[in-house]
């Protein structure tokens, strides 16, 4: 059986186009993260140390040694007074 010579035109532009989309998403959602991989089956622990990382640097993926909140940055509990 000869093969569609002609086919392979079409599919090799599906699968570049795919390969394209596919690749400028992960580089989107990546640069959006800090260029750190999505995190996955987060539990309530990770949740409360996302949000003290970002109340500490200001990014939900940024980490710190310095225990001290920034005063340019307000806490939840000074938002409530």
């Amino acid at each position: 059986m000869p093969v569609p010579w002609e086919a392979l035109i079409p599919f090799g532009l599906l699968v570049t186009m795919y390969g394209v989309t596919g690749t400028l998403a992960n580089v989107t959602f990546r640069a959006q993260n800090q260029w750190k991989p999505p995190r996955y089956g987060l539990e309530r622990w990770d949740e409360m140390m996302m949000a003290r990382d970002e109340r500490l640097t200001g990014h939900f993926r940024g980490q710190t040694s310095d225990p001290v909140i920034p005063k340019r940055q307000s806490t939840p509990s000074a938002e409530s007074k």
